[in-house]
């Protein structure tokens, strides 16, 4: 397998290549240079096999000759070692959980495979890699978690001072060892922009071995077609339509969605469901995009006015509005809605959700509204919870229950260091650490 930039400057290079580098020097997003589709036969086998068999098997064609096989049995069969949980609702709503990994968010799937990944790909390296990620919430812990204590490795985590939740920051500001959190005055925009200019510094790269773990790393993104085909695997059969609403912020999500659709998953539509940040919503019904500060709301890992993943969409789409419309339905929610949502899905199912899968759940009823038809819904839960118990409580009235985990990160002191959203004060950083 080799991978193309979407900018198609870049010449074409190895799974290693574009995962440590993460941008293509022509500033675009890798992608595979292709994607085998599979046959309903072999899909319908993976509803029968071990799931660590099938997130093998889907990602081996994207991984060879590059990782031995044996190699990457290992890699997968660490990473995903958790369950993913699906809970029907109703006869046609389901919610998929994606947070019952280590750090309770669903970036667990991307972070941890990515790390073993480059861990490999970094053996016998004279320099340290240094993994620049930039996070509005889930990220950041679950990056940390995932290279935490991996040899030749070191993260640099950017975020947007006072705007993600204490349970949030707690995950990964708490850690040291190879891990430094830079906590920056300003947006989570902010954040991905000094990451952004320092693969683009080539004096920097020549002296920093740099490369990064948002999802603008093929690396995170491949893994997380895996929860994808998990829902595939766990839905009762139907001959109705599935639409599938996702909790959008840089779409990365829906992204490894549409991956999971071109090797042959039967989704009939994605909801690209966002908070007041509604770029891509709003680019769906003008065909302009025009990207914005983010503003803040209560689902914070969504608020993201500059989506890094939008290039990879309009690439899977050839570029061509219709086409994108096609597989992708959008909607924006306040945070008034989120709330009143979060009450309602209390009071009809008893299910505690984050605002994050109350968005998408939003999303799944608006599509509803509009399209009367029969189809089945499911909605990505992205994140537990008890990582945003103020919110819940103030949605339901009652705060949800904290898990063991979390509660005791909540007690460790913090250890992020202040940083300006100045590009030199962030280059210097990078430069004396």
């Amino acid at each position: 397998m080799r991978y193309r930039s979407t900018s198609q400057k870049a010449p074409l290079t190895s799974l290693r290549g574009a995962v440590l580098r993460g941008m293509a020097p022509d500033g675009g997003l890798y992608m595979p240079a292709e994607i085998a589709r599979r046959s309903p036969e072999e899909l319908e086998e993976f509803r029968s096999l071990p799931f660590t068999e099938v997130c093998f098997r889907i990602v081996k064609p994207f991984a060879t000759p590059d990782v031995p096989e044996e190699i990457l049995w290992q890699i997968v069969s660490e990473a995903i070692n958790f369950p993913v949980k699906l809970v029907s609702l109703s006869p046609g709503l389901h919610v998929l959980e994606l947070f019952h990994g280590p750090t309770l968010a669903f970036k667990d799937f991307g972070a941890r495979f990515m790390a073993r990944l480059m861990g490999y790909f970094v053996r016998g390296e004279s320099r340290p890699l240094t993994v620049l990620v930039a996070t509005s919430g889930d990220t950041g812990s679950a990056v940390a978690h995932g290279f935490l204590g991996v040899p030749g490795i070191r993260v640099v985590i950017l975020y947007p001072s006072k705007r993600i939740s204490e349970a949030q920051e707690k995950q990964f500001t708490t850690l040291g060892e190879n891990i430094t959190a830079l906590e920056v005055s300003g947006t989570f925009d902010d954040c991905q922009r000094l990451v952004k200019q320092a693969f683009a510094d080539e004096p920097l790269n020549k002296k920093a071995f740099l490369t990064s773990a948002n999802s603008i790393n093929i690396g995170r993104l491949l893994p997380q077609m895996f929860y994808h085909v998990a829902a595939y695997r766990q839905l009762p059969v139907a001959s109705v339509p599935l639409i599938v609403s996702v909790p959008s912020g840089n779409f990365g999500n829906l992204t490894a969605g549409l991956f999971a659709k071109r090797i042959g998953l039967p989704v009939a539509k994605f909801i690209a469901s966002t908070n007041a940040n509604d770029v891509v919503p709003e680019y769906l019904r003008s065909g302009e995009f025009h990207p914005r500060p983010a503003q803040a709301t209560y689902s914070n890992a969504m608020d993201v006015g500059n989506p890094n993943n939008f290039p990879r969409l309009l690439d899977l789409c050839r570029g061509r509005l219709e086409y994108v419309q096609k597989e992708i339905w959008g909607h924006g929610a306040t945070d008034e809605e989120t709330l009143a949502e979060m009450k309602a899905v209390w009071d009809r199912y008893r299910y505690i959700s984050d605002p994050h899968t109350a968005v998408g759940i939003l999303g799944w009823e608006a599509y509803k509204k509009e399209h009367p038809e029969p189809s089945q819904g499911l909605v990505l839960a992205t994140a537990h919870a008890a990582k945003f118990a103020e919110v819940v409580e103030k949605a339901i009235g009652t705060a949800p229950p904290l898990p063991d985990r979390l509660a005791a990160y909540l007690k460790r002191p913090k250890l992020s260091l202040s940083m300006s959203s100045s590009y030199d004060d962030f280059k210097q950083f990078l430069l004396t650490h």
